[in-house]
């Protein structure tokens, strides 16, 4: 099957510091107009690639997720697909009509209605008049402007441009949407029709490109993902391959993930114990990304001085928003609960399952305890670690969801009693 989209090489430069940046019309023309005003031009030898050598193909009905940090080219790329941006080099072969929702509003004229600008959209894919017509209740119902559809644009709120831009790109027949961070603006509400359209979009056969930081809506409606970088194809492939690598990339040198006192170093502790080394990672493969179904392996070393100790190590797991999820204890294990120690170093290790951290960054603080009453000392470690949500979500909330916690719990459902049936009408008299 020939793919819908098909870009080879595609490279966009902008020159810094010049009025020539190659780039729209309207750059162009506000470049002339910056001349004028001047009457002279500040050129600079800075070239900055925002996409080069970038090559992929989509097939029909795929719904690809373009992520990347910021200022990776993703929307570049929208833009140069939408023929709002010509590339400096390379090409990109669009088989269809395409609906695109780069910014707020774009496409539309802010003197003209709503009215008008659906008429307009819809002409400029190609669309009959009629044809507009019949989706006009559809587009105005769902982006509830209903009340404002006759008042020109430039009127409404960001959030109303918002939804009706998102909607006209949605309805309107385009065999190819491109949507760039659509779910950015508006509440959680809208942000469900908008996911829920798009799903429809994607089972009825049309291409969708979406890019967007929210990884989890990403996961959850994309077949495919295109990780850009620098303006360069990092990886492209699978969902479940490509998103851990990127958020393994991002998050690599951003947490501490281990505390080592040596002897030759004053450690936090007292005459009885003291720690000599804190831990944490994934108990997967060493490096691999924290997902919230992946168990993390907690270890803390300390080092015993008196004979005949009984010492016990506690645990407060403690969420960014400085919230204790909960606390944990190494006399749980009942084998170490009363035993004595001789003098040496210890490690006692703990294991968090997975389907029980929220996401977001964790630390924890240390407790040492003698005879399961007597508090030594703690140590507010500086170790932490990310939790990130991988899980695969239908239509609906794709945000982070509320609470320290997320386990995954057994839920039962049933019918308890038989819909009660209309009564009979009584006879007529």
């Amino acid at each position: 099957m020939a793919p819908i989209i098909s870009v080879k090489g595609l490279g966009k430069r902008y020159r810094l510091g010049t009025g020539t940046s190659q780039g729209s019309l309207r750059d162009l023309l506000g470049s002339l107009v910056f001349r004028g005003a001047s009457h002279r031009s500040i050129e600079s030898t800075a070239i900055v690639w925002a996409l080069k050598d970038v090559t992929f193909d989509v097939q029909p009905g795929e719904v690809v997720g373009v992520i990347g940090a910021n200022g990776a080219g993703k929307s570049t790329l929208l833009k140069v697909l939408s023929r709002i941006s010509q590339p400096s080099e390379g090409e990109a072969r669009l088989a269809g009509r395409v609906g695109s929702l780069l910014d707020v509003g774009t496409g539309f004229h802010p003197e003209l209605t709503g009215r008008e600008n659906i008429y307009m959209s819809g002409a400029v894919l190609g669309m009959a008049a009629r044809d507009i017509a019949s989706r006009f209740d559809e587009i105005v119902s769902f982006a509830e402007v209903d009340r404002f559809i006759d008042t020109p644009v430039k009127h409404f709120s960001s959030g109303m441009y918002l939804r009706l831009a998102f909607s006209v790109a949605a309805h309107l027949s385009a065999d190819i949407l491109l949507m760039d961070e659509v779910l950015a603006v508006g509440d959680a509400a809208f942000q469900k029709k908008c996911l829920g359209k798009m799903e429809d979009a994607s089972s009825g056969g049309r291409t969708v490109l979406f890019v967007s930081h929210n990884l989890v809506a990403v996961q959850s409606l994309c077949d495919r993902v295109l990780w850009l970088d620098r303006g360069r194809v990092e990886a492209a492939g699978p969902v479940a391959e490509v998103v851990p690598a990127y958020l393994q990339r991002q998050l690599s040198g951003t947490n501490v993930t281990e505390e080592h006192w040596p002897d030759s170093q004053p450690a936090p502790g007292n005459e009885i114990a003291c720690l000599r080394r804190i831990r944490a990672g994934s108990a997967a493969a060493a490096g691999s990304a924290i997902t919230m179904d992946s168990p993390v392996t907690i270890d803390v070393e300390y080092e015993n001085f008196v004979p005949d100790a009984v010492l016990d190590v506690a645990l407060h797991i403690i969420t960014e928003q400085e919230v204790i999820a909960f606390a944990t204890w190494s006399s749980s294990d009942e084998r170490w609960r009363d035993r004595r120690l001789a003098p040496g170093t210890y490690r006692a290790s703990c294991r968090i399952p997975g389907h029980l951290l929220n996401s977001g960054r964790h630390r924890f603080r240390v407790f040492v305890v003698r005879d399961l009453a007597t508090l030594l000392f703690h140590h507010d470690s500086c170790v932490t670690f990310d939790v990130i949500d991988t899980r695969p979500r239908g239509v609906g909330w794709h945000g982070r969801e509320p609470g320290a916690v997320q386990p995954r719990l057994e839920w039962t459902t049933r019918r308890i009693e038989q819909p009660h049936l209309a009564s009979a009408e009584p006879a007529a008299v």
